[in-house]
């Protein structure tokens, strides 16, 4: 390949020669990502620019190279972050593969902070689609240059010209500006290439000098049984190398730097990072919760502030944790511990459920990553799981005054005990047919929606922007869009503040006795359809007792449904032949007055196989 010509920038020969790093000149770096919507060929142009660099031998190519997980290739989406770096003639082109679903989106913010630019990804055969327009607003929030380019354009359903202006529109560019490429057949990748290194800048941030104290930002990290943690950094200011004392700004926690090095993509050994590349770091740390996404790594002693950005990320969504069998506890809490220590944004702390034992109530940034966590636990520990229901936290006031922040619907307060409860909220944007529109409003009448704002895109699709109760948006929001839309909608969403809700506190009841993991928050609008509900529901799989058992719905300091379980009958007059018809009746009077005094005693309990609770409280949003 011939060397590429170095249009980047004005600088002089002298200062350009003084920004050196690891033999190569830091202008001829060029750091980027690659954005897209799920399935726009993010994954699949990567190949391409791995093979036509020769970053990969042929031999070990394949395709989704840098997804390395079986759950990424199965599924077709990025969950992990993969930096790799390229030699591309005189320059070297750091990429990191992000995940393209808004529940990572903090990750994704810090990951596009360390890069000078992106590639903005749209398949010409769908055009634009709601994460477009969410991961653009990221990487210009970010100060990233924008290099709009359209995917797939080999497929006999692209329509090249129409969605090129289309981007074009969208990022304030002519439709020239615009690159075409196909990850399948590597057609446009080497205009794509000449487009990296000519409009993408050099890395900003210091040029390396002896001496300077090194500086450098997280945005993901890996562990090891042998080496521990190995954080995934960009490196803004000095110089990095084997041996230094190091310490991270936010957790306090200093180390001593086991290894340093690149990412080829394996992870490669280096004598130094210096300012301006992406590498990683070995530290050697095995405990949870001291590496976090953001934050910043420097010398022990530094005297160089945090950079900017950082913060504590707090779960979305909460469920509940079961082993199915109680010995496998121990090995429940490792497993947790052990995916903790790659993934800081998962919390879990323990918990005790009178039917189902004792697990973990977990936090995840989303329905997709709770997905993801628990399918791990599965193939990775080989672990038999019991989830309940997502929920999310609300934060309740109490006549009192007091203030409090609950996690799962059985420690809610009684009814007459609240005095407020707030929940968190989501800004949705949703792109669909126009077809779609009538069926839609309805469905967003029915989920507590308030459309704030729609556009009509030159096709003919019309872009929504909504705000919802996040509540709302769990109960299989998604879903149903899918289905009004017949698949062609797409949808995003971004967390916004809590807000006043209008939610109770729905319990079970079974022989008069509340089944905490049946409880739910619901809203106050649509109680009685919930209660009727789950009582129905459960009067179908909940098998006779000994005894009349009720099954009830209470809410608001009432009961709201209730249905009656016949009692299970013993022939107790079967060997009786002939006879006075007094003598029957005396034996069912008798097995009657039994029934009465089990219920009297207290020792009426009702045993509710597990097969029921797994069928009432296993993850899925109605």
């Amino acid at each position: 390949m011939n060397p590429v010509r170095d249009k980047t920038s004005g600088m002089s020969a002298d200062s350009s020669a003084n920004r050196v790093s690891n033999g190569v000149n830091q202008e001829h770096f060029r750091n980027f990502s690659i954005i897209a919507h799920v399935d726009h060929g993010k994954s699949t142009l990567a190949d391409r620019l791995l093979e036509r660099t020769g970053a990969i031998p042929e031999r070990l190519m394949r395709d989704q190279v840098l997804d390395r997980m079986d759950l990424e290739r199965e599924r077709g989406i990025t969950i992990k972050m993969q930096p790799v770096r390229m030699q591309y003639g005189d320059y070297v082109l750091n990429l990191i593969d992000t995940p393209g679903h808004i529940d990572f989106s903090y990750e994704v913010s810090r990951a596009l902070h360390a890069v000078e630019g992106v590639l903005l990804l749209v398949d010409a055969t769908h055009g634009v689609q709601a994460q477009t327009l969410t991961t653009l607003a990221m990487a210009e929030a970010q100060g990233c240059v924008v290099i709009p380019v359209l995917s797939k354009i080999d497929s006999p359903a692209a329509r090249v010209d129409e969605v090129k202006a289309e981007l074009a529109k969208l990022v304030h560019a002519s439709p020239e500006e615009v690159l075409a490429v196909s990850g399948k057949t590597g057609a446009g990748v080497a205009e794509l290439l000449e487009a990296i290194v000519t409009r993408i800048p050099s890395p900003r941030g210091s040029a390396p000098s002896a001496g300077e104290e090194p500086r450098g930002l997280i945005f993901d990290f890996s562990y090891s049984t042998h080496r521990g943690v190995a954080v995934y950094l960009r490196v803004f200011d000095g110089t990095f190398k084997k041996g230094q004392p190091l310490a991270f700004r936010a957790a306090g926690k200093e180390f001593i730097a086991l290894e340093t090095g690149i990412f080829t993509p394996g992870e490669t050994p280096a004598d130094s990072l210096s300012a301006g590349e992406i590498g990683y770091i070995v530290t050697g740390i095995k405990e949870p919760g001291v590496v976090a996404v953001g934050d910043t790594i420097g010398a022990a002693k530094g005297s160089l502030p945090a950079l900017p950005g950082y913060e504590r990320v707090r779960p979305v969504v909460w469920a509940s944790v079961y082993p199915e069998s109680q010995d496998d506890l121990p090995v429940l809490r490792k497993s947790l511990e052990r995916l903790r220590l790659s993934d800081s944004s998962l919390s879990f702390e323990e918990e005790s459920s009178g039917v189902l034992g004792r697990g973990f109530r977990c936090g995840f940034l989303g329905l997709l990553h709770l997905e993801i966590v628990t399918e791990r636990l599965r193939r990775e520990f080989n672990l038999t799981l019991i989830v309940t229901i997502p929920t999310i936290s609300y934060v309740v006031t109490k006549t009192s005054g007091v203030r409090e922040t609950i996690y799962t619907p059985a420690k809610f307060p009684e009814y007459g005990d609240i005095l407020k409860i707030e929940e968190p909220w989501a800004r949705v944007i949703i792109i669909t047919p126009p077809e779609a529109v009538n069926a839609l409003v309805q469905m967003l009448y029915d989920h507590e929606a308030q459309t704030l704002a729609t556009e009509t895109f030159g096709d003919g699709r019309i872009e929504m922007t909504i705000e919802m109760p996040l509540r709302e948006l769990m109960r299989g929001f998604f879903d149903k869009l899918k289905n009004v839309s017949s698949g062609y909608a797409s949808l995003s969403y971004e967390i916004l503040a809590e807000r006043e809700a209008d939610v109770v506190r729905l319990d079970v009841l079974v022989a008069d006795e509340p089944v905490a993991a049946f409880a739910r928050v619901v809203a106050r609008r649509r109680v009685e359809e919930e209660a009727e509900k789950m009582v129905e529901k459960l009067h179908g799989l909940l098998p006779k007792q000994l005894f009349v058992t009720k099954i009830q719905a209470r809410a608001l300091g009432r009961i709201i449904s209730s249905r009656t379980l016949s009692a299970m009958r013993k022939d107790v007059t079967g060997y009786l032949y002939g006879g006075d018809v007094s003598r029957k009746n005396k034996l069912l009077d008798k097995q009657k007055r039994g029934k009465k005094k089990l219920l009297e005693r207290g020792r009426g309990k009702v045993n509710i196989p597990e097969e029921v609770f797994m069928k009432m409280v296993q993850s899925s949003a109605e």
